[in-house]
């Protein structure tokens, strides 16, 4: 049985992979006038890039991974709408997740987004943090290609392992 490898990446590194992922797309010279972000995992790069591009961010809700420390891949669903607050989707689409492990939530997005706003869509391409190889597509962008296919600890993933009384505790605050 071969054992999993782990990557631990903190808060700095993260904020240095998306901005390395920025640069990645502006030196591309590609043109692009909307984001959509993959929640929950593509929440913070999809919220970086449309500060610094100023282009609108729009969100597709999707969920694949559940049960024990949420490392389980289970059943892919994806929300009915995409949540934006423009009138209309852009024509040319930069689709942003944090990773690509098995490939399949960023595969399907695309298909998603075909399936639901072809008309409107001219141009669609992908970017990620972490493209891992054991991934069914590869995004046209990604800072960091990891050949032994990792399980990431992302510095947020803190949060799904700890409730507010626990936060309250730490800080010395009473339980309701």
């Amino acid at each position: 049985m071969v054992e999993q490898t782990e990557l631990y990446v903190s808060w700095s590194d993260y904020h240095y992979l998306v901005e390395q992922l920025a640069v990645q797309i502006y030196r591309s010279g590609w043109e692009f006038n909307q984001i959509i972000c993959i929640a929950k995992g593509g929440l913070r790069v999809g919220d970086t890039l449309c500060r610094l591009y100023d282009y609108p961010l729009a969100i597709l809700s999707a969920s694949s991974y559940g049960g024990s420390k949420n490392q389980v891949r289970g059943e892919l669903k994806f929300s009915q709408h995409l949540a934006m607050t423009t009138e209309g989707l852009g024509d040319r689409i930069l689709l942003v997740d944090d990773l690509v492990d098995s490939g399949l939530s960023l595969r399907e997005s695309i298909h998603w987004l075909k399936q639901n706003y072809e008309s409107q869509i001219q141009d669609l391409r992908t970017g990620v943090l972490w493209y891992k190889s054991c991934s069914v597509i590869e995004p046209d962008y990604y800072v960091e290609y990891l050949a032994d296919n990792p399980w990431i600890h992302q510095p947020f993933e803190y949060y799904e392992q700890t409730t507010p009384a626990e936060l309250a505790a730490k800080y010395g605050f009473d339980t309701p």
